[in-house]
């Protein structure tokens, strides 16, 4: 760990990247225009979102999909978002249910949404890209912003390590941008023993080698809603959708980026249930 940076912020607060400003309330921070550490005008706010699992056994999975719709939604009305990314796990091993969850829940949304496969969607090149119109592996361009989502599992779950060539290409295509983001369902680094992810450094060098490449953003586990750092470059976690383990509350993240590309980013518990940080004196 000694060429690791490892840091861990509570759940809700704000986050530092570089030029972001130091931890306030995210709760306070839902309702504003503009965050601290994005002082322009904001040209792009997007949110992310992880583990639905629509389809686990035992789970009230309609219901979790029904909210999440709804909180997104209403979180556009307050303040307009650019489009929703759904970072992995959007079934619950059942492939056969990625129409379903798309056409009778995502597609409510009110603005775009881009989804990437989990371990747990079990889903090939060809039928995602049936599904969402693009294949397991994509990048994108939005406001002068890219971004690359890179699958990391197969049709049968396994942990993998995405595909390198795939990012590099997307990356040297972004060259020119001044952020990039990359999002990839399952980290390419051990930071929590108890629960397995990828050993990747191939992967994690590649991210390091584009000074453009100012996070990465994970789901997989459901119970971490923080960051963790590589070096200097920060990964966020953004807790769960649904499923029948993690965080207490359901939730996801929020990623702002003004006209100087300075960048905030925050979770919210989007369930309030519980209620977090709360003081009596």
């Amino acid at each position: 760990m000694s060429n690791r940076r490892f840091f861990i912020k509570s759940s809700l607060a704000s986050v530092l990247l570089a030029g972001i400003s130091p931890a306030v309330s995210a709760l306070a921070l839902a309702e504003q225009a503009t965050l601290p550490g994005a002082t322009g005008k904001i040209k792009l706010r997007f949110a992310i979102a992880s583990d639905g699992h629509y389809g686990q056994p035992g789970t009230d999975y309609k219901k979790d999909h029904e909210n999440i719709v709804r909180w997104l939604n209403e979180a556009h009305e307050q303040n307009p978002l650019n489009f929703v990314i759904i970072n992995g796990d959007l079934v619950h091993d059942r492939p056969d249910l990625l129409m379903e969850v798309k056409n009778n829940y995502y597609d409510k949304l009110k603005v775009p949404f881009y989804a990437l496969p989990g371990n747990h969607d079990h889903a090939d090149t060809a039928r995602w890209k049936a599904v969402f119109g693009y294949e397991d592996n994509f990048s994108f361009e939005n406001n002068g912003v890219g971004f690359v989502l890179a699958n990391t599992s197969n049709t049968v779950g396994k942990y993998l390590s995405p595909d390198n060539d795939f990012i590099r290409t997307a990356l040297e295509r972004f060259k020119a941008l001044k952020t990039v983001f990359v999002v990839l369902h399952i980290p390419p680094h051990l930071w929590v023993p108890e629960n397995p992810f990828v050993d990747a450094p191939q992967t994690v060098a590649l991210l390091h080698s584009y000074a453009n490449v100012k996070a990465v953003f994970h789901g997989h586990d459901h119970s971490l809603d923080a960051v963790f750092y590589t070096d200097k470059l920060p990964h966020f976690f953004d807790a769960h959708i649904g499923g029948s383990w993690g965080t207490t509350y359901r939730g996801y993240r929020i990623v702002e980026v003004d006209e100087e590309d300075k960048i905030s980013t925050y979770q919210v518990n989007a369930s309030k249930n519980p209620t977090l940080n709360a003081t009596k004196l």
